[in-house]
């Protein structure tokens, strides 16, 4: 055992520490400063990572970045259909025989809209909430349900919107969810969790779009409609296919 002057903030501490463990405290210590009352401490990398959590920032925004990604994907899988895989703006509209009522352009409707709907509850030049968010304000019989064109326009500008709006705000950005289940229900949840689920919810989506484009004896390639988990299990070479864990 042996003693060892630690200097700190408040002045110079005297304590009694094992021999083995008196380099290493030094070694740790000295990788600190005070700044501006702050407790910085040098990373692996040799960036400065401060009491406050900067490291967690960067990860958190790593994580986003991702989340924004996936839904990229998912999104332009909607305009490749639209681009590609249709050849006439009827097929928008033509009403399934298996799923009643259901038609592409509806799917694509529905799910680009929830994407919407949380870009419009953040600022998008501060990325802070302004907005609840309430996915049942729904805009029916859009011009993007009966037109490729339009379809094509809505897709594009809100995967725009996504790249520019996700780098300015954060994953764990606090948004109040209002939701008919039928009876009102208020929830609180997150940018990050509401984008996740939005990604989710278009590939639900899609499966059924899946559905009615076999009617029409349209051919869809492999991961279209299909959940992430699923590809990553099935081993299918695709932009969502493989598991980044």
């Amino acid at each position: 055992m042996q003693q060892e002057e630690i200097s700190t903030s408040t002045g110079t501490t005297t304590t009694t520490l094992p021999t083995t463990t008196t380099a290493t405290v030094s070694s740790n210590m000295s990788k600190q400063q005070q700044v501006n009352g702050n407790t910085h401490v040098h990373t692996a990398n040799g960036n400065m990572a401060n009491g406050k959590g900067e490291g967690r920032v960067d990860e958190d925004g790593q994580s986003l970045e991702k989340l924004m990604r996936v839904s990229v994907i998912v999104l332009r899988q909607a305009v490749d259909l639209v681009n590609t895989s249709l050849t006439e703006d009827g097929q928008l509209s033509y009403v399934s025989k298996y799923i009643p009522g259901s038609t592409i352009g509806k799917h694509l409707r529905h799910a680009r809209d929830h994407f919407s709907l949380l870009l419009d509850s953040i600022d998008p030049q501060t990325g802070n909430v302004i907005n609840e968010l309430c996915y049942d304000v729904r805009s029916r019989g859009t011009p993007m349900e009966t037109s490729r064109a339009a379809a094509r326009e809505a897709l594009e500008e809100c995967v725009e919107r996504l790249e520019g709006l996700v780098p300015k705000t954060k994953k764990d950005e606090v948004v109040v969810l209002n939701a008919v289940t039928p009876h009102m229900q208020t929830f609180r949840t997150s940018f990050g969790r509401e984008l996740w689920f939005g990604a989710l919810h278009a590939v639900h989506h899609w499966s059924m779009v899946r559905v009615i484009a076999g009617e029409l004896g349209i051919e869809l390639e492999e991961s279209f409609g299909v959940a992430p988990s699923t590809l990553v299990y099935r081993g299918t070479e695709c932009a969502l296919g493989k598991s980044k864990i």
